[in-house]
């Protein structure tokens, strides 16, 4: 196992290496790299040699291969570089936005994992009947609708039309607190949780279905294998064949699944924070693609390789604890 876990980290340092490079290369291609070019739209009268200290604070007048050097050094150190719109360091605005990403679509996908597995459970435990039925139906319906629909659906509902009827609405649609923050930390927590209740409630909604989905299938799969027949025939109880024998082996392909979705934690959050003005990472990475942010744009891409490749070690050292037969094929 530590001979295969060894060989899957020098695989994902190389992996991490061709990503940072295509970064680099793209950038460099279809980016402006000169001063001009890049405050051009905004019709900023910028005297020269305020346009050369931007040149050196950004390394634009060193050759390609020193640039790429010094780029490779810097992503691995998490040196991001400056914001050309802010013009703060990248890492201190990210370390600023990240929590609220995460607050979100972290709990988004605990809430979603813990409300699908169970149902997709019931289903595969009553296949053919209503329940069964009602479950794939809902689960192909939330599955097909696209995300940002529910949501905006939502806060006409519980916004707009719920602010009409009785003055106020039930959920704010804007930010993640109000502004003034509250003083008390108690009346703070509670207001955020307010204002990410919306959000939240649509990704749930959005993405329960096919999770239930999910499990529903392999369970069903799992349902159909020898040993599943041979535990009935011991007279073991239809609870204990379902929980300790048949959901126990969809463990690893869930677990992959799960490890897997945390990357999405980032992609995820883009529209949802720019539909409810949230200051997370999505938002922060398209206002950036609009006003051509690339140091912004880089290490947010960076960043989401890192997490990538971290979740798919994570799934395989998962994969080796939970599943007996890779440890075996390991050792083979």
């Amino acid at each position: 196992m530590r001979e295969y876990l060894l060989k899957r980290i020098i695989i994902s340092i190389f992996i991490l290496w061709v990503v940072a490079t295509l970064n680099f290369v793209i950038f460099q291609v279809v980016s402006p790299l000169s001063p001009e070019d890049t405050y051009a739209p905004l019709n900023l009268d910028i005297p020269p040699e305020t346009l050369e200290l931007i040149r050196e604070l950004y390394g634009l007048n060193e050759p390609m291969h020193m640039r790429y050097i010094k780029y490779i050094k810097n992503m691995f150190t998490f040196d991001f570089g400056i914001s050309f719109v802010s013009r703060k360091p990248v890492v201190v605005e990210m370390s600023q936005r990240l929590p609220a990403t995460v607050l979100l679509l972290g709990s988004s996908m605990v809430a979603t994992i813990l409300i699908g597995t169970p149902i997709g459970i019931l289903a595969a435990s009553k296949r053919g009947s209503k329940k069964d039925i009602v479950t794939i139906g809902a689960g192909l319906f939330t599955w097909g609708v696209p995300v940002f629909f529910i949501q905006l659906l939502f806060m006409l509902f519980f916004s707009y039309y719920w602010m009409k009827i009785f003055g106020v609405p039930l959920f704010p649609v804007r930010g993640l607190y109000s502004i003034p923050p509250l003083a008390n930390p108690l009346a703070f927590m509670a207001d955020v949780a307010w204002h990410i209740g919306l959000p939240l409630i649509t990704l749930v909604v959005g993405g329960f279905g096919a999770w239930a989905l999910y499990t529903r299938n392999i369970l069903l799969d799992a349902l159909t294998q020898d040993y599943i027949i041979t535990a009935r025939a011991k007279g073991l109880s239809e609870r204990t064949v379902l929980y300790r024998h048949a959901f126990r082996s969809t463990l690893p392909p869930i677990v992959t699944i799960i490890a897997l979705s945390i990357p999405g934690i980032i992609t995820g959050a883009m529209i949802t924070e720019w539909i409810f003005t949230l200051p997370g990472i999505g938002r922060w990475y398209l206002d950036a693609l609009t006003g051509s942010d690339y140091p912004v744009l880089q290490a947010v891409l960076f960043m989401f390789a890192i997490l990538t490749i971290l979740c798919n070690l994570i799934a395989d050292l998962l994969y080796g604890i939970l599943d007996p037969r890779i440890r075996v094929g390991v050792r083979r």
